[in-house]
């Protein structure tokens, strides 16, 4: 009897970790799969797409929206990571994009504070912790992307540290220099037995939609146990731990989205100030670049560099407001300003979320190609 209970829980964790693995797989095969279709359509999409992104602005936009319809910045900066390794979008192009993912992933634990709509006190808290996040985001743009825009300054020191740790004579070679894996006898055999560019490409997005789903709850099932769960008022005692926690907890779920949204009704219930949660949702911010990390692992020095920039990019977030006290009270008096404003108006906070993510970009990309 002792025996068969004790071999329960190990074949439990050796089918997690069959689980974990297929996942990783899917997610490589679909990264895989895209950069591939992207070199083979040569056609107005890739011309469309380079046009746009052209405009550093636009480029911002572009990210930003994408991210909202697809409500994942994983999705979207995998995505980019894939183009930028078949060469069909510079590391300067792709930089603005990842910018704006980062603001467009916050929407998913704004949106979450409208469970709390009917409920004023709760609103205004859960509005607070869901948009803080956003603020976060938009002050860090607000401060890198000039900085980027004028000196190219993240892309430029992520090509130094690319060409310090990485191959140096082929750093910026947008060209298809890919290091085939064994991923990639499979995606040539489904890419001939489709032979539609455009058909790979919609499985691609969607295969890779999946596999970032299926690895968020498959880790979110392995390791955020009930034990874990009891463990909040540990977690959020420092602002440092929390920090670690935002970040180790969002690596390993590969999505800022998951673990962002959890922490919304905490505060909306009084579980925890928003103060003690903004560092964790810092160190969240810095989790999620394990994507791009994994997504980079055989592409081109170009797209391996790209995934230096969205690591930098939160980084220097994290580096700027979370050491003073005084700078972390900046976003977080503004979401609770702005959460409060929600309390009293809820149209306040439905034309936040509507003009922020889907207007403003929908707007400025469109007159852009006018």
């Amino acid at each position: 009897m002792t025996e068969t209970t004790q071999a329960k829980p190990k074949a439990g964790k050796l089918r997690k970790a069959m689980i974990l693995l297929l996942g990783l797989l899917l997610f490589l095969f679909s990264i895989d799969l895209l950069t591939l279709s992207m070199i083979r359509l040569n056609n107005d999409l890739v011309e469309e797409l380079l046009n746009a992104t052209d405009n550093p602005f636009i480029g911002l936009f572009v990210g930003l929206l994408m991210t909202a319809l697809v409500q994942s910045s994983s999705t979207v900066t995998a995505m980019v990571v894939a183009v930028v390794a078949s060469g069909s979008l510079t590391l300067s192009q792709a930089v603005p994009v990842v910018m704006g993912a980062n603001i467009g992933t916050t929407i998913t634990s704004t949106l979450v504070a409208f469970s709390f709509f009917l409920k004023k006190g709760e609103f205004k808290r859960a509005m607070s912790a869901g948009v803080v996040h956003d603020i976060f985001n938009i002050l860090t743009v607000l401060i890198l992307f000039p900085l980027e825009f004028y000196f190219d300054f993240l892309s430029k020191l992520a090509t130094r540290l690319t060409i310090y740790f990485f191959d140096a004579n082929n750093v910026l070679d947008t060209s298809y220099t890919y290091n085939v894996l064994f991923t990639r006898p499979v995606t040539n055999w489904l890419y001939e037995l489709l032979n539609m560019p455009i058909l790979t490409l919609i499985l691609a997005v969607v295969l890779l939609l999946l596999s970032i789903k299926f690895l968020s709850s498959a880790v979110l099932d392995t390791f955020i146990t009930q034990d874990v769960k009891n463990l909040n008022k540990h977690i959020f005692k420092d602002p440092f731990i929390a920090f670690l926690y935002g970040m180790i907890a969002t690596a390993a779920i590969q999505s800022s989205t998951v673990t962002t949204s959890l922490v919304v009704p905490a505060v909306a219930n009084r579980k925890v100030s928003l103060m003690k949660v903004f560092p964790f949702i810092i160190g969240a911010n810095i989790g999620t670049t394990i994507t791009a990390a994994i997504a980079a692992i055989y592409k081109t020095e170009a797209a391996i560099s790209l995934a230096i920039v969205h690591f930098l990019f939160n980084l220097m977030g994290a580096l700027i407001f979370l050491p003073s006290k005084s700078l972390r009270n900046i976003p977080v008096r503004l979401a609770i300003f702005l959460g409060s404003k929600s309390a009293d108006f809820k149209i306040i906070a439905l034309a936040y979320i509507l003009l922020t993510f889907f207007i403003i970009p929908f707007l400025l990309i469109y007159f852009n190609k006018q």
